[in-house]
């Protein structure tokens, strides 16, 4: 007899997805490829909790690098070069209204 555990989500482990910003920015990763903030298709340096990527000119941070940790399932810090004391804080993307599957037709 098999004892059922209570239904919980499976929590992202991995800073691969998609990220947003309060202002409207946002980003995604999916291992080393990243879309930047301003549309940039690139590859970083990926690793299951952090990433790096050089942006390209005329991007925030051109000629630096980027720098982003997962704090948790939910939070990225992003540092501009070395300034990890004013890291941005950027929250996982909530799942947009067009990505929901449809309802059959009647």
């Amino acid at each position: 007899l098999a004892i059922a555990g209570p239904a919980t989500p499976a929590l992202a482990d991995a800073i691969d997805g998609d990220w947003c910003q309060s202002d409207g920015r946002h980003f995604s990763i999916r291992g080393p490829d990243i879309v930047t903030p301003a549309g940039a298709r690139m590859q970083g340096d990926y690793a299951r909790h952090f990433f790096t990527y050089k942006p390209p000119a005329p991007e925030r941070g051109a000629g630096g690098t980027i720098s982003m940790r997962l704090v948790n399932e939910n939070t990225v810090h992003l540092s501009y070069g070395e300034a990890a004391a004013a890291a941005e804080v950027w929250e996982r993307c909530s799942p947009s209204t067009s990505a929901l599957p449809g309802r059959p037709a009647a």
